[in-house]
């Protein structure tokens, strides 16, 4: 791990969490240093975490991730619970709080580019 840059040693980590395949998994800022494939893996990996039934509980100020990844949001500040709900709901609305898809694409209530292009997609000419 010594060879490892900090991105990697933060991916192993995660890796050894994800392995043990926890009830429960508490997250601190899980994007920090990743790329954005591995932040596409790690967010898909969440959801199907969660689709199994299993708690996953992300701390993280990238709203980004959070649009991918999280289907309920609850934004604290100075020890308060100030927003709690459904992730559109909550992020869209304060543009403090929105990805910058929202941000550029308001009032559209897309989250994320993969909304946008499933969004834009045209039926194929037969």
């Amino acid at each position: 791990p010594r060879d490892l840059s900090e991105g990697q040693r933060l991916a192993l980590v995660l890796a050894v969490q994800l392995a043990a395949a926890p009830d429960v998994l508490l997250l601190d800022e899980p994007t920090r240093g990743l790329d954005y494939d591995a932040k596409a893996r790690l967010a898909a990996i969440l959801r199907a975490m969660a689709a199994e039934g299993r708690s996953v509980v992300v701390s993280t100020h990238d709203v980004e991730f959070v649009a991918t990844a999280c289907d309920r949001v609850v934004v604290m500040a100075e020890g308060e619970v100030v927003a709690d709900g459904p992730t559109a709901q909550v992020v869209l609305a304060s543009p403090t709080f929105a990805p910058q898809v929202a941000k550029v694409l308001s009032p559209r209530p897309w989250l994320t580019v993969a909304e946008v292009a499933a969004a834009l997609e045209l039926p194929r000419p037969a």
